[in-house]
């Protein structure tokens, strides 16, 4: 029996090599496979990196061993990048690519370029997943139609090393509206690493909360307007959060799973001890 709640097994992507944290290489990969040896690894989902560093990845896995490595690679070259990366991973013993993420180019027409994107993703696709980032400027919701259309899954950045890339909540509200109202799936990335809304005292951004989202999509399915979604985004008791989380059924646990599905963090220590703190995990 999994020691994590099914509303939270796999919720965090391994980005330990993405900014601010910036984990070595092989810092990363070694503090990774210790994390799915752990007694919360079921919190944990795949390692994050990008297509220019998959191979050193992989001649990492094949290093320490245990088996190969499940990951997610983020496509740094547009739509002509994504068939290398997962041929490689096909040919690969040392990593399982589960899933690709790409970022669709500022241009002015997104639903052209996320055209290419899933033609691609058509082309050379099997088991694997894609997250199409879409942004949320310009004409974001023709965009996000050709990924619901071809059957993928979306990506939002919640967050940056800048305030301008941290979206509100009422835009965050309309993204998850939107992906729901289209059956998309969705993950996050980015300043999502602890649980509850809060002022980050260091820079001043405004950091949305995992658990904020994860309720956010839970009320969304459940009926609420996308004011209502904004206001549970906005949220900043944690004891009431997680009072709400912990009522969930484990059947409304996995429908808000199956549409949320993930979100990178640089730290998977501090998602585990936020939900420690808010006694949502038990304490390893």
């Amino acid at each position: 029996m999994s020691t994590v709640p099914a509303l939270f097994r796999h919720l965090v992507d391994d980005a330990a090599m993405f900014p601010p944290g910036e984990l070595p290489l092989a810092e990363a990969v070694a503090a990774h496979r210790a994390h799915r040896a752990s007694e919360y690894a079921d919190l944990v989902g795949p390692f994050v990196c990008t297509d220019e560093n998959l191979m050193a990845v992989a001649a990492e896995a094949a290093r320490t061993g245990s088996g190969p490595l499940e990951v997610s690679v983020v496509i740094t070259g547009g739509a002509g990048g994504i068939e290398p990366a997962v041929r490689y991973g096909d040919r690969s013993a040392d990593v399982t690519v589960a899933s690709i993420e790409v970022r669709l180019r500022a241009e002015d027409d997104l639903s052209r370029n996320a055209l290419r994107v899933v033609r691609a993703c058509d082309d050379c696709l099997d088991e694997e997943n894609a997250f199409v980032e879409i942004g949320l400027d310009g004409a974001w919701e023709r965009a996000l139609d050709v990924v619901a259309d071809a059957g993928y899954a979306a990506k939002l950045r919640t967050g940056g090393l800048d305030a301008s890339l941290f979206p509100s909540s009422d835009q965050v509200a309309a993204f998850v509206t939107a992906c729901l109202d289209r059956e998309v799936a969705f993950k996050c990335t980015a300043g999502l690493h602890n649980a509850v809304r809060h002022t980050d005292p260091a820079t001043g951004f405004e950091h949305h909360g995992f658990l904020n989202a994860l309720l956010a999509t839970r009320a969304s399915l459940d009926g609420a307007s996308q004011t209502e979604v904004a206001a549970v985004l906005d949220d900043r008791d944690g004891t009431s959060l997680a009072t709400r989380a912990g009522a969930l059924s484990e059947q409304q646990a996995a429908g808000t799973r199956r549409w949320f599905t993930s979100f990178g963090s640089c730290s998977i220590d501090e998602p585990r001890e936020d939900l420690t703190t808010l006694h949502l995990l038990e304490a390893q």
